[in-house]
């Protein structure tokens, strides 16, 4: 049975390679022209659509594993992307199992608490919101046609090419540690493992937490990787100072609090993680 990959960046590449040395068939599904000379030059099989635009997904998916990694859109609080593939999977050809790459950010603001899968998503943010609305849609699917869904609720993502390193050259401030959020991280090498793992054996419906398990205030983890690239820290601000100097992105981010919780990942999934924490895993990002 073939795989494919809808939104096959920097983590779905990973993942095609590791399949495709097993001598298993697969495909990216990507939207632009550069990403399919980028996957083809990987020696990744490639197929371009633009979930945005009216497409057909008949004899691309049917009898394969699908992993459904491309973001949502980038305004308003659902997913139309994924609402129009599964329209397209219930009047044709669908997977036989998907796994979704959610986000954390569903739990919304836990002001620090420690979070498991049985919590309540409660989102703040609309980018969140998107998510937890795929999800809705992936398991809506999932229940009418009996096809098998596997959710991921992804932490932060660090690792080659994912380090903040413009953001700390430019010198963007950030505020103390003890005003900064507990964010949660899982090293992209780790989270090509657990999305084959979810894959392989991961219980249809079920939802895993993946992150390495070490929550850290948001402002440490700007400083380890700063002193691990030997880059200047960010300047430090106050909270009142951040309403006016930071992006509204990051300005959201530090609206969210949470300790996430890896147990089911790592007693139910049975996952074994590379690196388990940052010290471990900066290492490997060069």
């Amino acid at each position: 049975m073939g795989v494919a990959i809808i939104g096959c960046g920097d983590i779905g590449t990973r993942l095609a390679q590791a399949y495709s040395a097993e001598g298993i068939t697969v495909t990216g599904i990507v939207r632009t022209q550069q990403s399919i000379e980028r996957l083809e030059h990987a020696g990744i099989e490639a197929v371009q659509i633009d979930l945005d635009q009216p497409f057909t997904a008949a004899n691309l998916i049917e009898s394969r594993q699908l992993f459904y990694f491309a973001p949502p859109p980038p305004r308003g609080q659902q997913d139309g992307r994924v609402g129009r593939l599964i329209e397209q999977f219930m009047e044709g050809p669908s997977p036989q199992r998907v796994v979704y790459l959610s986000t954390s950010g569903v739990y919304g603001d836990c002001q620090g608490a420690w979070v498991d899968e049985t919590r309540p998503p409660a989102p703040i943010a609309d980018r969140a919101k998107r998510r937890l609305d795929a999800e809705l849609r992936w398991r809506a699917w999932s229940e009418r046609t009996g096809r098998e869904l596997v959710i991921l609720r992804v932490a932060g993502i660090y690792g080659p090419g994912k380090l903040p390193v413009e953001r700390l050259r430019s010198g963007q401030p950030m505020v103390a540690e003890e005003d900064a959020p507990i964010t949660n991280h899982i090293h992209s090498i780790d989270l090509v493992k657990i999305a084959r793992t979810a894959m392989q054996r991961g219980v249809s419906r079920e939802v895993y937490n993946v992150c390495d398990g070490v929550p850290e205030p948001m402002t440490r983890y700007f400083n380890q990787v700063a002193d691990f690239l030997g880059l200047p820290r960010p300047p430090v601000i106050s909270l009142e100072e951040a309403q006016q100097r930071l992006s509204p992105g990051m300005l959201s981010y530090l609206k969210e609090s949470r300790r996430l919780s890896n147990r089911k990942l790592l007693e139910k999934l049975g996952v074994v993680l590379d690196y388990p924490d940052l010290e471990k895993g900066l290492s490997a990002c060069v």
